[in-house]
């Protein structure tokens, strides 16, 4: 049974199968929307400043440039559905770097509000992984 509110459904009607998609769309239209701010923010600067940061750790700095692969085509895409899967492991990988390489120190320690310090990158993380695991369902360029 599927119940909303006070209303019960069998498992398998178009309510349910359309709430599972919708529910999809909002997981991608929002993970997209966020990484992607993110992605637009870095535009200005350029690679150079991500690149640094790579030097430093022994990775060469030309792998900034899939930063703007994790942060601008891979949240357009889950945005669209389009490739939703591979979208959402690409955010997701990009998400585990960033927080080996600037947020490592912060993994086991709470936020001054008593959160985990990394709550945005885990549900960055977590969302995308979840994602990568549903598709993306029926409201997509392709499925």
């Amino acid at each position: 049974m599927y119940c909303i509110s006070l209303a019960c459904f069998p498992k398998e009607t178009v309510l349910n199968r359309n709430l599972d998609d919708l529910g999809k769309l909002l997981l991608r239209l929002t993970l997209g929307a966020l990484i992607l701010m993110h992605g637009i923010a870095k535009i200005p600067t350029g690679p150079a400043s991500i690149g640094g940061m790579l030097e430093r750790v022994g990775v060469p700095p030309e792998a900034a440039w899939l930063v703007y692969i994790g942060e601008v085509i891979a949240p357009l895409a889950l945005i669209l559905g389009l490739w939703t899967r591979i979208a959402a492991l690409v955010i997701a990988g990009n998400m585990a770097v960033a927080v080996a390489l600037s947020h490592a120190g912060d993994l086991f320690s709470l936020g001054r509000s008593g959160g985990w310090a990394l709550e945005l990158q885990g549900m960055f993380f977590f969302t995308a992984v979840a994602l990568a695991l549903l598709g993306g369902g029926r409201y997509a360029v392709k499925r």
